[in-house]
């Protein structure tokens, strides 16, 4: 590692260490509870609230040799410089008390970049770096209103955010510091109790994206969760995406698909005695081309996973396909959360044009009664035919929570480049460091 890029880790370091210091005292003394109980406005009627999130983070990015868009790797001159991005994203909102069944929520965001030595993927960024895609920006986060007074029901009028399932289809990105929120309508049925029956059905008007811009489409979803008791759930989907702008015509897209799984949190498994539990994915979907889509195309997504749950430790075995057929004949997640999926350090956050099977094993161990978690996943990627090798990744995450406001993360990914004959598919080793403290209200 060079001496530069080893001293701006050890000073993230210091800085998370300082972060660390500062949450542990009022965690500790009692400072916590005041903070919540002030910024939660009980005597002026139900959730009324002030909602506070500071994250601060440093990631850094090394690439070794980057390819052109012929296919050739790009002269050392040419090749980007290590990305170091220091950045802290402030969220800051208010949502009012319920009042004859309604209520509204308006949430500012705003990230700044302590340190700009990374290429933040917008037009004025810098090119000389690596990726980071978290540009200095603000923007209104969230604004929209609710109403709850038909019972079993919540419909939500304005830009919020939406995360379905995993997010692998729907998500708010969450990733990354400025998230993805949607402008939209929302209609959510609830009757656990008679059904056992989750329905979100709702339209999309525009996206604002984690990078701050804004993409116009006119989409239709629907999502249908039934929960089969303690065995988990099964998950009925149509996602319907018309992009309005030319230049995002090719994103235009109609999903469909199944999906059965138990459990939805992580650690989650059906238990089958005192110390050990099961866990299971089997999803399918289907994608076309749709609206706007110039290119006529097919393809499926296959998503499986086995689990097994030893002493609250999680092993699990899986694999995600997504196929291709060639450009712009892909199965795509355009509003997907993707940094979750294919590896952290995202080099198929689009898929090849000869699709991708991604073969993964994780292992998952809580400490300190789960406020204390240790992941290591490793990936195993070729085309959607198994033809050719694509490469493997490995990915490392320390996450340890201080109660229900504090946080600390440290992760790591490392993906080396395989010797792969697809012409249309070239990629270069990388490795990516994040070190993260957040507060939460």
């Amino acid at each position: 590692m060079p001496k530069q890029q080893q001293k701006k880790l050890s000073g993230s370091i210091s800085a998370l260490l300082l972060s660390l210091s500062v949450v542990s005292l009022p965690a500790s003394a009692g400072l916590t509870q005041q903070i919540e109980d002030a910024l939660n406005f009980y005597h002026y009627g139900h959730n009324g609230a002030i909602k506070f999130d500071l994250n601060y983070r440093y990631e850094n990015v090394n690439e070794d040799n980057r390819f052109a868009p012929t296919g050739t790797v790009l002269p050392a001159a040419k090749q980007p410089l290590t990305a170091n991005a220091n950045t802290a994203r402030l969220r800051l909102g208010y949502l009012t008390p319920t009042f004859v069944g309604f209520q509204a929520y308006a949430e500012y965001e705003g990230n700044l970049a302590m340190e700009d030595e990374y290429n933040n993927t917008l037009p004025n960024g810098n090119p000389l770096y690596s990726r980071v895609a978290d540009p200095d920006r603000s923007e209104l986060n969230q604004f929209w209103l609710a109403y709850s007074g038909i019972p079993d029901n919540l419909i939500k009028l304005g830009r919020q955010r939406i995360k379905l399932d995993d997010d692998r289809f729907i998500g708010n990105v969450g990733w990354r510091q400025m998230e993805q929120t949607y402008d939209s309508v929302l209609l959510t049925h609830n009757n656990q109790t008679l059904f056992g029956l989750v329905v979100n059905a709702g339209y999309i008007a525009n996206v604002q994206t984690f990078t701050g811009t804004t993409d116009n489409v006119q989409a239709p979803i629907l999502n249908l969760n039934y929960k089969m008791g303690d065995y988990g759930n099964l998950i009925g989907y149509g996602y319907l995406l018309d992009y309005t702008e030319k230049a995002n015509y090719e994103k235009s897209s109609q999903t469909y698909g199944l999906r059965a799984t138990c459990c939805v949190k992580p650690l989650d498994s059906y238990k089958i005695s005192d110390h050990f539990g099961l866990a299971y994915t089997a999803e399918w979907s289907h994608q076309s081309n749709y609206g706007n889509g110039p290119t006529g195309y097919e393809a499926d997504r296959y998503n499986v996973m086995g689990g097994l749950s030893a002493y609250n430790i999680m092993f699990q075995g899986a694999m995600e396909q997504l196929g291709g057929s060639g450009l712009n004949k892909t199965f795509d997640t355009p509003l997907g959360t993707n940094h979750a999926f294919q590896g952290w350090a995202d080099l198929f956050l689009t898929t090849p044009s000869n699709g991708i099977r991604d073969v993964f094993g994780t292992v998952m161990v809580p400490f300190q009664r789960g406020d204390l978690v240790l992941s290591g996943i490793y990936h195993a990627y070729t085309d959607d035919g198994g033809r050719y090798n694509y490469g493997d990744e490995w990915n490392f995450q320390a996450v340890q929570k201080f109660g229900k406001h504090y946080s600390l993360l440290a992760k790591y990914a490392y993906y080396h480049a395989g010797d792969n004959l697809d012409p249309t598919f070239k990629s270069t080793d990388t490795q990516k460091i994040w070190l993260q403290g957040n507060i939460s209200f």
